[in-house]
């Protein structure tokens, strides 16, 4: 391996570690608690070395969020894959998401809440983020309905489960009536 390969893996690693280190500080304290000085000390390295990964918190926020975009595509597709029809397929792709919004809070707020300098919506759009949307497509876009563009129907139910999982984890929906408001959600909206 030449020394340049070397430093690219060590840098590599670095980013990650800030990466993980920003994800789990966030979880346990907040978005709030994120500074480069905190990172600098947790991970123990420089103030300057994180500026040479990062160029401050919201890019730190970005690499969270695409990060994050990239599991939750995972987390719907495998919730998916194992439902047996479209209604099924539908349902589970809700409480996959739902399930991502509860237990990754700073995460479901760094893709879609924060801002982390990324674009939604076109044609510079990150990779993973399309595909976090494309997972959710898959599903949804085969019970849209007759003359209904399967992406727009998909933006329509993504919407509906984004009010779901924020009103509730803001505390002005109750958890225990989830599985009712997944259920209404398929049942109106999906044609299946």
């Amino acid at each position: 391996m030449s020394v340049q390969e070397r430093k690219e893996r060590e840098r590599a690693v670095r980013e990650r570690l800030i990466v993980a280190t920003a994800r789990e500080l966030a979880e346990q304290q907040g978005w709030d608690a994120v500074t480069t000085r905190r990172l600098a000390e947790r991970i123990e390295y420089s103030q300057p070395v994180l500026y040479s990964h990062f160029r401050g918190k919201r890019e730190i926020i970005g690499a969270v969020a695409l990060e994050g975009a990239t599991e939750l595509a995972v987390a719907v597709r495998a919730a998916t894959s194992a439902a047996d029809g479209p209604r099924a397929r539908v349902a589970a792709l809700a409480r996959a998401y739902l399930d991502f919004a509860e237990h990754n809070p700073a995460v479901y707020d760094a893709i879609f809440q924060l801002d982390g300098g990324l674009a939604y919506a076109q044609e510079d759009t990150p990779e993973p983020l399309k595909d976090a949307f494309a997972a959710l497509l898959e599903t949804l876009g085969e019970v849209a309905g007759d003359g209904v563009h399967p992406a727009l129907f998909t933006e329509t139910f993504w919407a509906a489960l984004h009010g779901l999982a924020t009103l509730t984890r803001t505390g002005r929906l109750l958890p225990e009536d989830a599985e009712p408001r997944v259920e209404l959600l398929v049942d109106r909206l999906a044609t299946v």
